[in-house]
This record gives C-alpha cells, structure tokens and sequence, in this order.
C-alpha cells in the first residue's frame, strides 16, 4: 500500500513536472515568436518570427503611386518604384512582440489578439525629389517666364503676368516628402497653397498701370447691326486704332495717356462700308433655271454715308458709348446683309425671255416677255435694279415713238415693266429684231397682277444667262 502511493506519488509529480517543462518550453519558444491566437493585418501569426510575418505583410501589401493634383485639377502618378521605395513592418512587428507575455499563451485561441499596424516607408529622398520635379506641373512652371509684359495677339493687346501663381517648387517637395511619411498619397498643389505671387519691379508695376490704360481703351461697347450678323468693335478691332511708334511702343500725350491713330476710324467704316455697300457690285444669283449667273451694275443695294458715319464713330468712341448701331445709309435696300436681294423679287432672264416674281420665296407669277431689241442695240441692260415707282395710264415716249400703257413700273431710268397690248406674242427671239427700246414688255393680263402685288423698292435682278 506505501509502495502504491508512493509510485503515484512520483507518477503525478513526474506528469507536473512535464507539463511544467513543456509550459515553459512553449514560454521560451513564444518569446522569440508571436504567441497563439495572434493576427496582424489578417495573418496568422502564432509561432511566426518577425522577419516570417514581416514577409508575409510585405506580400499582401500594395502601396499606391503618388499622385499629384494641379490648379485645373488635372492628376499626374508619380510611380514609388522610381524612388527605390521599400515597404518595412519590423519595428512594428517587435513593438507587438515585446508586448505579449510568452508565459500567458494558454487560453489566447479563445480570446484571439487581432492588431493592425502600419509599415514604416522607405525611399530614396533624392531620386523622389527628381521624380517630382520631372512631373507635369513642374515642366510647365520651369517654362514660366518670369516677367510682366504687354504684348499683342489676334484678340488685341494682352498682359502676360509671369509673376502670379508661380509654383514654389521647395514647398511642393517638401511637401510630397511629408504626405509619404503620414502615409497620404496625394498631394492638391492648389489647396495646399503651393502657388505664390512673386513681387513687382518698378517697371513691372507701371506697365500693370498702363496695361490698364490699354484694357479702357480697347474695351468699346458699340455692335453694328447688319441684319444677317452682329460686327462688335472688339479689342481685335479697336487694338488697331491705338497710337504707336515705328517699333510698336505705345505714344503716350504729355499726361501720359494713350492716343488715338489718326485715320484709324476712317480705315474702320471704309472697311464696313466696302464689305456692306451693295450698289452695283456684282451678285452671284442662282436664276429659275438652275444656272448660277453673276450679276453686275444696277441702282439696287445698300450704301452707307461714309462721312456721317465716321463722324459718328469718333465721337460715340471718345464717349464710351454702350450701343447697338445700325449705320447712316445714303442708300438703303429692302435688306441690309450681303443678302439682299432677300426672297421678295423679280426675276428678269433675257436670254430665256422670262419673268417671275417670288413673294416670300414662293413663285407668283411666271411669264414670257420681250426685252430690248438687240439688232436696233437697244438691248435691255443687265443689273439689279428696283421698283422705285408705280403708274397708272401713262403715255411713254422716245424720239420716234408714243406708247400708251395702263401699268408701268420704272425699275432704272427710264427703263422699266409695262403692259404691251400691241403685241400678240411674247417670248421666244422676238427681242431680237423686233424687241422693244428696252423696257419689260408683259402680257396686260400678267401686268395688272403683277401691278397690283409688287411694292416700291421690290429688287428686280436683270441678266443675260
């Protein structure tokens, strides 16, 4: 019986004695590796080294390029890679190893520690500061003049300020060199106020002065009305009109103002004059029959009062006048455009012998006629022409002749479309040999339709096609 308890006795303490070894063996194993039931960033740790998790972190982790974000928001990826960056989680893994009690490893399975950390970055500072001096937004700013100038282009004079919103190069990579530290992968060059003002000369702050002399006077208010489009006096425009020497520098007055070109004006409304007068210019006319005809002369069209509207310019210029403008006209057509002719007319084709008349651009009236006799070289004349009157039962007469006609309508001179009841036939050669002293002679039923829907002023194109 003393032997049994004995060897029970030695049993049970030999059983203490080998779970001890082995809880302490467990202890010191756990002191050089992570103990059971710990999970960083998602790994299993339990057993591991540092250096296995740190690899094991490395693999799974993906650091992002490094974006930079311009003024207009436009982003450009600076790659990690061309930086010799390098991912680290060592000193992070000891601080959480040296945290546990390898002594304290029974139970962690039910009770599991779920840390997360971050690495610790490493790159090269000198290859990052070139990587972010090669990027977009520092090519543009190494392009940068810095200077303050007035030069001229298409649109006028302009102000080229090369001293606002300069990029400040140290700051931004300064910078890039802090977010990477925080761990923050971009960098906003705007909101982070990496733009500055550098400050003026003297020369530079009186050329911002006369700069503003040169927006006053090349900003006019005044947009001529043309019927088919709007001609505005832009700075384009009136840049030409300022005052300058042989070498394009600005010829200030003795106060120091800006002056006007002489003749400057007078160039602008003979040029609106010259684009617009319409009066005997010849017209391109796509005729009833299809043929494009050119056609030249006539008393119809459009002619602006040149010497008016200078006058006007020059004081409407000097006065800052705010104005939609249609010019003084010594002559006005039914339409001011190039076009216009418009889509209310007579059309008179002598070679075919026609007439119509369009109302609207619908055709009202199509007949034959007889123009000026070619044999006797009183050929009707071509152009265009208008209706500038309208009579009833007159007597027209010449050296060797008196024609009564109930409907007559002067369209240049005394030329012009009246009935002809002595004639049975129209159309065809007849003007030829027995065409009349130039004038439109028309069917009397035709004339009196004709009469009754035309109104003065109504274009009448002429031509031989």
């Amino acid at each position: 019986m003393a032997k049994s308890c004995k060897r029970f006795l030695f049993l049970l303490l030999l059983m203490v004695l080998l779970v001890l070894v082995g809880y302490l063996g467990l202890g010191i194993l756990y002191s050089g590796h992570f103990t059971r039931g710990t999970w960083i960033n998602g790994i299993y740790c339990t057993g591991k080294t540092v250096e296995e998790v740190n690899l094991l972190l490395i693999e799974q982790t993906q650091i992002p390029n490094f974006v930079i974000i311009d003024d207009n928001d436009k982003t450009y990826e600076i790659s990690l890679e061309e930086v010799s960056c390098v991912i680290d989680y060592t000193s992070q893994l000891y601080r959480v190893m040296y945290s546990q009690n390898p002594f304290r490893w029974i139970g962690n399975d039910t009770n599991d520690r779920k840390l997360s950390i971050e690495p610790h970055i490493l790159f090269d500072e000198k290859m990052l500061f070139q990587a972010v001096r090669k990027s977009f937004p520092f090519v543009v700013a190494s392009l940068k003049e810095h200077d303050l100038k007035i030069y001229k282009d298409e649109n006028g004079y302009q102000l080229y300020n090369g001293m606002e919103h300069v990029l400040n190069e140290e700051k931004t990579c300064q910078l890039v060199l802090q977010k990477l530290e925080e761990r923050i992968y971009s960098l906003h060059l705007g909101e982070a106020q990496c733009y500055t003002d550098l400050p003026l000369t003297v020369d530079m702050a009186e050329t911002l002065l006369l700069y503003e002399q040169v927006t006053d006077f090349q900003q006019c208010n005044i947009v001529y009305d043309m019927e088919e489009e709007m001609i505005a006096l832009t700075p384009a425009i009136v840049a030409e009109w300022i005052l300058v020497n042989e070498n394009g520098e600005f010829v200030l007055d003795a106060w120091g103002h800006l002056m006007l070109r002489d003749g400057a004006i007078e160039e602008f409304v003979n040029w609106l004059a010259d684009e617009y007068d319409s009066v005997g210019k010849a017209r391109t006319f796509t005729a009833t029959n299809g043929k494009e005809v050119v056609v030249e002369g006539g008393i119809y069209g459009n002619e602006i009062n040149r010497k008016k509207e200078i006058a006007y310019l020059k004081e409407a210029f000097l006065a800052k006048a705010d104005e939609i403008r249609i010019p003084t006209y010594s002559q006005k057509a039914l339409h001011r455009g190039k076009n216009d002719i418009g889509d209310t007319y007579i059309e008179i084709d002598m070679t075919d012998q026609k007439m119509y008349y369009y109302q609207d651009g619908e055709l009202l009236i199509e007949t034959d006629v007889v123009t000026g006799n070619m044999k006797r070289k009183d050929a009707t004349p071509s152009g265009v022409n208008y209706v500038y009157a309208k009579q009833r039962n007159r007597t027209l007469k010449g050296e060797d002749y008196a024609s009564f006609v109930k409907y007559w309508m002067p369209v240049k001179g005394s030329i012009g479309i009246h009935d002809a009841s002595w004639r049975k036939n129209f159309g065809g050669d007849i003007y030829l040999t027995k065409g009349s002293h130039g004038c439109i002679n028309t069917p009397s039923e035709v004339m009196k339709e004709l009469y009754n829907l035309v109104e003065k002023g109504t274009p009448v194109v002429m031509f031989y096609s």
